[in-house]
């Protein structure tokens, strides 16, 4: 570690095993992160790609911790608190700063407290504040405190929940993305430590507190509001959890999930909770997207209050090659015959206002012709293949309702998704006779034109 920078008047260098009261448990895991970006090259690659920063093999990352700076005015009152480290990262001439401010347990950042650091950024020519807690967000980019525009109009802000970070080190070991066994070493050991109870650092596990009024109101037909705080704290977990669901996943299949954003919510995420909000207060559903590489398609989850059930599913376009419903539906069974047909069904889907046809896989493996319409003749386009899992009374359970929801989309994935295919065309084909034959009449051309 080099000396300490000049415009520090206290600092320390981020140890691996910090040296510090076991009631510091904060100051211990933001340490213990921050030399092990140094330490570890793959790993500040990942976590500082997810904000935009490239890290190239010859940039060098200096890691501080606990970080006062120094005032020009020697009689000025010293700031109520105190960033927890600061990143430099060194390529050739340039360099880029960050603060970090961590929390663990049910600590969270509050508005005020992230609006005295961005001053103090934008004082000290500091490039981006980092807030780090149990706090979920869709992206780095998206914070989990609503600030005005013009706060970070000259220092960039962003956010990483710890289950995020331990994903980031779960996927490098998983994938073998560390090359030098000794990093791969200290990695592991970080890893450990941020899955033990005793690093603060947890998952979201329940829903808001107004959930269970809520689920109660829908079942009752009341009225929701879309602005009123229970809509908009339903909302805030429900981005959460979508969030989780994409880390459990991430880890599971050592791959990264994301979640399907519209555009404009990507770069809003105000909009993003008002859009939400607003649909929920219509039609008292929630409902996202994950996209799984290599999938055949997104994995759809839809939580419908007024039913209280969880619906997993994915849509595919059935295949053209093959004229009637039932064939068609035969194509789909056969990638799903190491299913277990418990709560799954198929949903046939035919074009404008044919009906749509919707059938337990269990009776399907036995008759396929189920999945034909009474009504209509017209061939099936789509299928969509559905989980569904009745909560019933447990759905108003605020931990309940969470636990369900992440045994459900693993189950499905496990189940139906990580075996489904999208149909493809074949290639064109040559009839043999005709090749014989074109090939013969191209010779006898030659030959005659000779």
């Amino acid at each position: 570690m080099s000396d300490r920078p000049e415009f520090l008047a206290s600092g320390e260098p981020a140890r691996l095993i910090p040296i510090v009261a076991d009631s510091a448990r904060e100051q211990k895991s933001a340490s213990v992160l921050l030399a092990g970006m140094r330490a570890v090259y793959e790993l500040r690659q990942a976590l500082l790609k997810s904000i935009g920063i490239r890290v190239g093999s010859r940039a060098t990352l200096e890691a501080w911790t606990e970080v006062v700076f120094e005032s020009s005015d020697k009689k000025a009152p010293k700031p109520k608190d105190r960033p927890d480290g600061l990143l430099i990262l060194r390529t050739g001439k340039k360099e880029w700063r960050a603060l970090i401010e961590a929390k663990i347990g049910n600590e969270s950042v509050t508005e005020e407290q992230i609006s005295r650091y961005l001053q103090q950024a934008k004082a000290h020519k500091i490039d981006a504040v980092i807030t780090i807690t149990n706090q979920f967000s869709a992206l780095p980019t998206h914070h989990p405190v609503s600030l005005p525009k013009n706060a970070t109009k000259s220092v960039s802000l962003f956010h990483w929940s710890w289950a995020f970070v331990r994903t980031q080190c779960a996927l490098l070991l998983k994938n073998d993305g560390v090359e030098d066994e000794d990093q791969i070493f200290i990695l592991n050991e970080i890893q450990r430590y941020f899955e033990s109870d005793r690093s603060g650092i947890s998952h979201f596990d329940q829903m808001n507190a107004e959930w269970k009024d809520v689920v109660n109101k829908v079942k009752s037909n009341a009225s929701l509001s879309k602005t009123s705080d229970e809509v908009q704290n339903t909302i805030a977990a429900w981005h959460q959890e979508q969030r989780d669901l994409c880390l459990i996943m991430s880890r599971l299949t050592g791959s990264d999930v994301s979640l399907k954003l519209k555009n404009d919510h990507r770069l809003d995420p105000a909009k993003r909770v008002k859009d939400d909000a607003e649909a929920f207060s219509k039609a008292p559903s929630l409902q996202c997207a994950l996209s799984i590489i290599n999938t055949a398609a997104d994995i759809e989850v839809t939580a419908d209050l007024q039913r209280r059930m969880i619906y997993c599913s994915m849509r595919l376009a059935a295949p053209k090659d093959k004229q009637s419903t039932k064939a068609r539906a035969n194509w789909l069974l056969r990638q799903l015959k190491k299913t277990n047909p418990t709560g799954f069904f198929i949903r046939a889907t035919r074009p404008g206002k044919a009906e749509a046809t919707y059938q337990p896989l269990k009776d399907l493996r036995e008759a396929p012709e189920l999945i034909e319409s009474d009504t209509s003749n017209t061939t099936a386009t789509t299928f969509e293949v559905v989980y569904e899992v009745d909560l019933a009374g447990k759905f108003s359970g605020r931990k309940v309702f969470v636990e369900e929801l992440e045994k459900a989309v693993p189950h499905y994935y496990q189940e139906a998704g990580q075996w489904l295919k999208a149909w493809t065309p074949p290639p064109p084909k040559i009839e043999k006779r005709q090749s014989v034959q074109e090939h013969d009449e191209g010779n006898y051309e030659s030959e005659a034109a000779e």
